[in-house]
């Protein structure tokens, strides 16, 4: 590592439909700055297909990945020997477009003679935080996203509990799947959230799924089902029709969310003490739920996870909405911090399609590989 004193992380991510590089700066404290983010989004190529093409993915990551990274380096001002590490996320995420990365990631690596650090990005998502307000584990983490929707318990970096998880279908995923029911469009998210602020919450009676279970896990296959089959007794459906709709399945969502939150809260508790023990802070610390992940964009999620934190007496972190979406900046700075743990990578690191953060997790059941 260079003897300025911060070390500089050039990251990488290519998981998806982002195509992104940048570099970030870790002090000896602690403390993170981004120096460049760079993201390319891939949304008009996967628009006309209704979501995310694989192959036309990895082939949008190679034809332009080089340049995304001269981008970052020139706005970090910075040269090669001006990086202390390469990170590069390793998985989970789609194969072809892990492998562009990781490749061009390695490559660099071996030319420059610079450490490898192969990132989760899961555990990026997760640390993110320590990057935009210097949070520390331990904390309670509600990962929403395309693909995942789990709460964890984030005891440290490589140090993960999972208390729940989705048994079918992600949060993202079932927005993203009413969206293209209702014609919407893609990515349905945004856009469920725009036609819901113009509905009425309290026309549709959907279920609540989950809802006042012990487990903490979540579902929403039920949900996505019953949209389908009011939106079926409806046709053809009115503008109003599809706000109301959105409108109710955005409730129902949140409302099944909050009440999955609030008990993983309850089993994080009488965890945190143990979790603290030793800890250099001089006072305890509130608890804490950091949510992360593409879905933590939604505004009506945030206010009522603002309310349920507030009532349970827990801070509420969430990074802002650049950060929550698919991007470099949080693969190099969860490659600082497992650099200074002494963690790198060797160059024979294979990408993985599944890499849960919690392997030892008991499988939920009806969760499959979803678990």
């Amino acid at each position: 590592m260079a003897d300025r004193g911060e070390i500089r992380i050039l990251g990488i991510e290519t998981s998806c439909d982002e195509t992104a590089a940048a570099v970030v700066a870790r002090t000896p404290e602690g403390f993170g700055r981004i120096l460049a983010n760079v993201v390319r989004s891939q949304l008009a190529e996967h628009a006309v297909f209704g979501g995310v093409v694989p192959e036309i993915a990895a082939r949008a990551h190679v034809a332009i990945l080089d340049q995304l990274i001269e981008a970052a380096m020139a706005e970090a001002q910075l040269d090669w020997s001006g990086l202390d590490a390469v990170a590069v996320t390793a998985g989970p995420g789609l194969i072809g477009g892990l492998m562009v990365g990781l490749v061009t990631a390695k490559a660099i690596a071996l030319a420059r003679g610079l450490p490898l650090v192969a990132v989760n990005h899961l555990e990026a998502h997760a640390l993110t935080p320590g990057l935009t307000e210097a949070r520390r584990p331990p904390y309670l983490l509600l990962l929403i996203s395309g693909g995942h929707t789990q709460t964890l318990v984030v005891k440290d970096v490589g140090a993960y509990t999972r208390l729940g998880t989705t048994v079918d279908d992600a949060l993202g995923e079932a927005f993203d799947k009413t969206a293209k029911l209702l014609g919407l469009g893609y990515p349905g998210g945004a856009a469920v959230e725009r036609w819901a602020a113009k509905g009425d919450p309290e026309r549709f009676a959907l279920p609540r799924p989950m809802m006042g279970r012990e487990e903490p896990h979540f579902s929403f296959s039920g949900l996505k089902t019953a949209v389908r089959h009011v939106a079926k007794k409806l046709e053809p459906l009115s503008d109003r029709d599809i706000c109301d709709l959105c409108a109710s399945f955005q409730a129902a969502v949140v409302e099944s969310l909050r009440d999955r939150v609030d008990r993983a809260m309850q089993l994080f508790l009488p965890m945190l003490s143990d979790l603290s023990a030793g800890a250099s802070d001089a006072h305890p610390r509130r608890p804490a739920l950091v949510v992360a992940g593409g879905v933590a964009a939604n505004a009506v999620l945030r206010r009522h996870l603002q309310d349920l934190t507030k009532e349970r007496g827990f801070e509420l972190s969430i990074p802002p909405a650049h950060l929550c979406t698919d991007n470099a900046a949080m693969i190099a700075w969860a490659g600082a911090e497992r650099l200074v743990r002494g963690l790198r990578d060797p160059l024979d690191t294979p990408a993985r399609a599944r890499w849960p953060l919690d392997p030892a997790a008991p499988p939920a059941i009806g969760a499959g590989v979803k678990a």
